[in-house]
């Protein structure tokens, strides 16, 4: 496999890699079954665990990663861990879950968790889709007070954004020119999660004033990573990004090489999957 460094893009003026390194399959929530949740959290009892994956990644240049960081004990070890053991650094983008009331105490919370994301080292503040979308009022198509909370993390110092589960908060907030420098957005070739069809979803990521973070490119596993990612890849822009959430180094190498190979146009240099009988005619001799 290549090990020129995974390409990159610009957001807010900085460079990230177009891969961001996922955690809903580092902390648990595998969208699969509860046994699923429990078989993650069991590869990963702390951040020690997640070493060798995100040692992967960043042998290959994607130092960008997502996740709730401030709620999250284990991505916060894993993160301090893997930055200890390779020397560099990673980008963190934390997705908090803040209080939205619209009251003096509801924003006083709302501040201490920003700060908080400041605290656990976060660089994009990205606030979460639970939280967003009851701002959201499609009558006037605006999310209401949104300023009062980019505004907050403009103050300590992080770069705001939307997790946009909702595609009409990229609409909206394009619409109204709000502070957000990104959007996350689920994108992949099943519309799992997706709120309308798949079109829609890549027109408005087209049409996005900002660069658009993609997740659930495989769809929580129900395909597979060379149908999920070639589809994603081939149909984002240039300056758009792609969410890989893995359990393995070995899934982590995998993905890097599906995802350089979808970008160069060629087929990735992967073994073939096992098989009883690998060497029957339909499996290329």
């Amino acid at each position: 496999m290549d090990n020129a460094l995974f390409p990159r893009t610009t957001v807010a003026g900085g460079s990230l890699s177009r891969m961001i390194i996922g955690t809903n399959w580092l902390l648990g929530w595998s969208h699969r079954s509860p046994a699923a949740d429990r078989q993650i959290k069991g590869r990963f009892p702390d951040g020690a665990s997640a070493v060798p994956m995100l040692r992967a990644f960043l042998d290959q240049g994607v130092d960008t990663i997502m996740g709730p960081l401030q709620q999250e004990r284990v991505m916060q070890e894993a993160v301090q861990a893997a930055m200890d053991a390779t020397g560099k650094k990673l980008i963190l983008i934390d997705t908090p879950i803040i209080n939205v009331d619209d009251t003096a105490e509801g924003r006083r919370q709302a501040r201490e968790t920003i700060h908080r994301s400041k605290v656990c080292g976060a660089q994009f503040c990205l606030l979460h889709h639970s939280s967003a979308e009851q701002l959201v009022n499609k009558n006037k198509h605006q999310i209401v007070r949104l300023d009062d909370y980019t505004d907050m993390i403009r103050q300590e110092g992080m770069i705001p954004g939307l997790s946009a589960h909702m595609p009409e908060l990229i609409v909206y907030s394009d619409e109204n020119g709000y502070d957000v420098e990104t959007y996350i957005q689920i994108y992949n070739c099943m519309g799992f999660m997706m709120q309308v069809e798949i079109e829609t979803v890549a027109a408005i990521i087209h049409s996005a004033k900002k660069p658009v973070m993609t997740i659930k490119p495989m769809a929580a596993g129900r395909t597979t990573p060379f149908v999920g990612l070639n589809f994603v890849w081939n149909t984002i822009r240039d300056c758009d990004m792609v969410t890989v959430g893995c359990t393995h180094a070995w899934e982590a190498e995998e993905d890097i090489e599906i995802s350089r190979a979808a970008l160069e146009r060629r087929m990735p240099d992967i073994e073939k999957r096992a098989s009883p009988n690998s060497e029957q005619d339909a499996f290329g001799g």
